[in-house]
């Protein structure tokens, strides 16, 4: 580890011509050829050469990776524009009087070292082989692999050492701080780098858009084993501050969750960890553009503890200065509550001036319903303005990319495996760089549709509430706006009644069965079922009308060679349906004694009819045939049930994401699933409905339609704003649909950022190139400073290259003054899917 400053020096030199400029190639007899200008990367010799001399130097080497000189950097080509063929069924230099090319010149040659495409020809003479026992004859390389594996860890630290600019620091490794080698993510504000000069000047009502958005998770697929020691194997980048930090603290007590039962904090002491000297990784990321931020990825002892991830959090945020903190942790109603308390703990360079910022705390969306209802309010990025659509998953989207390599680093060493870490996430983030220009695209176009949609939605629903409504609504909305961080200040948004559902109507008959016992007065005329209970069990029956129907719509798509084990199965479900109607159906003869009339009018079935048999609920009985109460009951149930069917349905309308993920088995599964459940929410939906519709006029039911409509299949749109919408109802609240139009304007400063970021990554580059140029006293290695030089021009070209090609596609999407003018506009754009080698 000494001898980085000198290993990177090195690296960095043949980024040049170094000692090799010469007017005449070493290779040709006579030395009065065309100026050397190509050298290969594989080769042990670094020397230039003319064209003709390295074609004819790779012969037998075809595989290699060749290089021009530009004059200012050097450029990749390949042997086979440069004029080198391969000649199969000759001796190697040997010509065929008759060759024959592959098919379109198109072959292709992976290898150790790459994907390379080669100039073939196949012999053509009398005597030749077919052209697949040509190919056979190749002779086989050897395997360098178990060798190169041991260089791959330096390597890789070196590259990433070099690609942050660490080769031209005058101070060298010495002067490289932690952190100083992420790729960071130009979209996310930067202090000093893509944010406004005067941005205390901004005004407050634009100050959200330069916000920072940050996301916590923690992964248990990557794993480690307890082998080897950080003597015995250290990193070659640097995390005692993190490990002493842990060690010193490993004996604190976590509170327990009083939210839902959180397994990441409850059992964060019991996490099995027998064997493991890492459990997981806890990482901070980018919430909106799913890149690891610096400093922000830490092993995990023993579970998901606050221990580490409250370090890694104020690890991440050591250097910013940014005002506005959106943090998004699925535990973050409890991780919240002693933050602050527990960072004075923490070493004084960790600390956060929080009271000067606004700091606010999100649960991802996906895991928001697995809180209790209060959290689902207060944590809800929907219910918050200026966050656009961001959701806070982020970090799930990345495991996928990282679980791949759980099984090679389980069995690591510790440094080992968090340098391969460290090499995986920054690849995954320059990825994630490179792909701004089309992720960013793809947002803004979805996002204006979604602002046309929103705000008709919005213009509908604001033409069907009072004046008095709108106002009052609107003044407790920006009250709490512009308060976020006082609790004080009451929440609009946080339900005010109380949800209407199947078990809390059965709960309240329930509780007046048991007032009536308790003043001696008992209506049942049976010992175990009581009025509420048959006519609950009842509707639990009617609701298996779509198990009964599907029952109908099996025996009728059977045919007439239906196999025995089919009968049998049909035969089963049909005993099992009679006999619940048919038990259930002797204690409703007790309370309706006219339903024994019906029956006997009524032709008798036979057990192959059995999904056709009646039932027989009060709403289906005239309203003189039937006790009151017993109708009372039936519209308790009926409309709490049609609340759940409608509440069910918008939890599936809401999933309908996943049509757009790529056509594959699982998510086509789960999009079935979703259809067949949201199909059974309109049929049980429907039957309630029905249902209500009937006792309305039997029990002077008047208002219950303001609530509750006839759902047809052309008219989802007011089950969204259904609560209270000038309906008189008791409690009733406006609830209704928000415009999200910050998402353009959000999407659009980040493009601005984006471009912004590559300018002064550039510029940044151009100067590092003379940087140890002007610090040197006394400068001898004129190779050692044009390789500075030539490297830093690459570096800065392509970011150039990234922002005329980023600018192309979004300047139909910005607004002018966002635009951005550079010197490489006219450059040829790169092959993003295949980025320069660093």
């Amino acid at each position: 580890m000494d001898e980085r400053d000198l290993f990177l020096a090195e690296l960095l030199r043949h980024e040049g011509c170094g000692d090799h400029i010469s007017d005449a190639c070493p290779g040709c007899p006579c030395l009065k050829s065309t100026p050397p200008r190509y050298r290969c990367q594989d080769c042990l010799d670094s020397q230039l050469y003319c064209g003709l001399c390295i074609v004819r130097n790779h012969l037998r080497l075809p595989t290699h990776h060749i290089e021009e000189w530009n004059r200012q950097f050097f450029e990749c080509l390949s042997l086979k524009a440069m004029g080198l063929r391969i000649q199969l069924g000759h001796a190697i230099g040997e010509s065929c009087i008759l060759p024959r090319r592959a098919f379109n010149d198109d072959f292709v040659l992976i290898d150790a070292n790459g994907i390379h495409e080669i100039g073939l020809d196949f012999c053509g003479c009398m005597t030749s082989q077919t052209h697949t026992k040509q190919l056979l004859c190749l002779i086989r390389r050897k395997d360098h692999y178990e060798s190169f594996m041991h260089m791959v860890r330096e390597w890789c630290h070196l590259v990433m050492l070099k690609c942050s600019g660490h080769g031209h620091d005058p101070s060298g490794m010495a002067g490289t701080s932690e952190g100083q080698c992420a790729v960071l993510c130009p979209a996310c504000p930067q202090p000093g780098k893509n944010l406004p000069d005067n941005l205390e000047d901004a005004p407050k009502a634009k100050g959200w858009l330069y916000s920072l958005f940050l996301a916590i998770d923690a992964n248990f697929h990557l794993k480690r084993r307890a082998v080897s020691s950080d003597e015995t194997n250290p990193s070659l980048s640097r995390e005692t501050s993190y490990k002493s930090y842990i060690s010193d603290r490993a004996g604190d007590v976590q509170e327990k969750s009083t939210c839902s039962s959180h397994n990441a904090m409850n059992m964060a002491e019991t996490k099995l960890s027998q064997g493991l000297a890492a459990t997981g990784v806890g990482t901070v990321d980018c919430a909106r553009h799913n890149m690891k931020c610096p400093n922000g990825v830490g092993d995990l002892q023993k579970g998901e503890k606050y221990l580490n991830m409250d370090y890694l959090f104020f690890s991440t945020l050591r250097h910013s200065t940014v005002d506005i903190l959106n943090v998004s942790y699925d535990i973050a109603c409890q991780w919240h509550k002693f933050l602050w308390s527990r960072m004075v703990s923490l070493p004084p360079s960790h600390h956060l001036n929080y009271l000067a910022r606004t700091i606010r705390f999100f649960v991802p969306k996906f895991h928001l319903p697995a809180h209790v209802s209060k959290c689902q309010t207060i944590f809800s990025f929907n219910f918050t303005h200026f966050v656009g659509h961001t959701d806070g998953e982020a970090p799930e989207r990345g495991w996928s990319n990282i679980n791949s390599v759980a099984s090679s680093t389980k069995a690591m060493g510790p440094g080992c495996r968090r340098d391969m870490l460290d090499n995986h996430f920054g690849d995954w983030n320059w990825k994630k760089v490179v792909g701004l220009g089309s992720s960013l695209l793809l947002k803004i176009k979805e996002a204006q549709i979604e602002k046309a949609d929103h705000g008709a939605a919005f213009e509908e629903f604001d033409s069907v509430i009072t004046s008095e409504h709108r106002f009052t609504w609107k003044a407790e909305m920006e009250a709490w706006e512009e308060n976020p961080n006082d609790t004080t200040v009451t929440n609009p948004l946080q339900p005010k009644g109380i949800a209407i559902t199947q078990a809390s109507a059965r709960l309240s008959l329930a509780q007046l069965k048991a007032e009536e016992l308790e003043c001696g007065v008992d209506l049942s005329l049976h010992p175990d079922v009581s009025p509420s209970v048959l006519i609950a069990s009842g509707i639990d029956l009617k609701e298996e009308h779509s198990t009964r129907w599907r029952l109908k719509a099996i025996v009728d798509g059977m045919g007439i060679h239906a196999t025995d084990r089919q009968k049998l199965s049909i035969l089963c479900m049909r005993m099992s349906l009679r006999q619940k109607i048919e038990s259930w159906r002797q204690t409703q003869l007790l309370y309706v004694p006219l339903v024994q009339v019906l029956l006997a009018a009524s032709p008798t079935g036979s057990l192959n009819d059995a999904e056709l048999m009646k039932l027989w609920l009060p709403s289906a009985l005239n309203s003189n045939a039937c006790d009151l109460c017993l109708q009372h009951i039936e519209w308790e149930l009926c409309f709490a049930q049609a609340h759940d069917a409608l509440e069910e349905l918008r939890q599936c309308l809401h999933r309908e994401w996943i049509r757009g993920q790529g056509a594959n088995t699982c998510a086509q599964n789960a999009l079935t699933h979703i259809h067949t459940r949201q199909v059974a929410c309109v049929k049980r939906y429907r039957t309630a409905w029905t249902t209500l519709k009937s006792l309305a006029p039997i029990l002077k039911k008047a208002d219950w339609c303001g609530r509750l409509q006839d759902l047809s299949d052309d008219d989802l749109m007011w089950i969204w704003m259904m609560d209270g919408v000038d309906s008189g109802a008791a409690g009733g609240d406006v609830d209704g649909v928000r415009v999200e139009c910050e998402e353009v304007d959000l999407l659009q400063e980040e493009m601005r950022r984006v471009l912004q970021f590559f300018n002064w990554q550039a510029n940044w580059w151009e100067g590092q190139g003379v940087r140890r140029v002007r610090t040197a006293a006394h400068h001898e290695a004129t190779a050692q400073d044009e390789s500075l030089h030539a490297y830093a021009s690459r570096q800065a070209n392509i970011c150039w290259r990234l922002a005329a090609h980023f600018h192309s596609i979004w300047a139909p999407l910005m607004s002018p003054q966002d635009t951005l003018g550079n010197p490489a506009a006219t450059l040829p754009l790169p092959d993003l899917t295949i980025p320069d080698m660093p």
